[in-house]
């Protein structure tokens, strides 16, 4: 079976690693909108996959941090679902234990991506004054982790506010080259270096409506290029 191949489970720590040779589900096997049909190549995480991984993100989160106060700190755009989802299960697993995570959640926007390459120009913007996480204890909610160049600069100024713990949770880690090492704490999957698109990441603003994690096509690339 290519799924017992391709896909493994690497421990808490790394998520669930999908190998770089696993070809994806195809898209006949799932629906999706179809003004997206010829745009995408394939299904690498399907949605319900992706909501049972963050219910499991969610108990370790609450292991670990339970109890505590957190500011959850959601990268926007791209992080906005998984925030939302991650944040949903917390709260599902609070009002049914004896452990509890008060939250607050607070947006943040980066940019830093022109069609489907990073820039070195990253803006953060909703954080020039990030004073109320003085001694707070910090989720970041990130979607998407590459080279983790990003998260360091991120992580860099939310320190410069003396929160009293960050951590960091992301949907994706990316197989990229030049992985800085600068991991999430919580990480859902690691792909392969792929553009994906779906679950609130996208390519030029479109694809944010696709509840799968897709591989975006060649000629998806050049029809939403700007």
């Amino acid at each position: 079976n290519m799924a017992d191949v391709s896909v493994q489970s690497d421990g808490r720590s790394g998520g669930i690693v999908i190998n770089d040779d696993w070809p994806g589900y195809s898209l006949d096997l799932f629906s999706y909108p179809a003004h997206y049909s010829g745009d995408i190549d394939c299904v690498i995480i399907p949605h319900g996959v992706i909501m049972d991984r963050t219910e499991r993100l969610a108990r370790n989160i609450m292991d670990d941090l339970g109890d505590h106060d957190i500011v959850v700190l959601c990268v926007l755009k791209g992080g906005y679902q998984f925030c939302a989802d991650l944040v949903d299960r917390i709260k599902a697993l609070s009002r049914n234990s004896d452990r509890t995570i008060p939250m607050r959640v607070h947006f943040i926007r980066l940019k830093s991506y022109l069609n489907d390459q990073s820039t070195e120009d990253l803006h953060i913007l909703g954080a020039e004054d990030l004073s109320f996480l003085a001694g707070k204890n910090v989720l970041i909610v990130e979607a998407i982790v590459g080279t983790g160049k990003t998260m360091k600069t991120l992580l860099k100024h939310v320190e410069a506010f003396r929160p009293k713990m960050i951590k960091v949770a992301g949907l994706l880690v990316k197989r990229v080259p030049h992985n800085s090492a600068c991991l999430p704490d919580y990480v859902g999957f690691e792909i392969p270096d792929r553009f994906v698109v779906g679950y609130a990441l996208d390519y030029n603003e479109y694809f944010r409506d696709l509840n799968h994690i897709c591989v975006i096509s060649e000629s998806g690339k050049m029809k939403y290029k700007i």
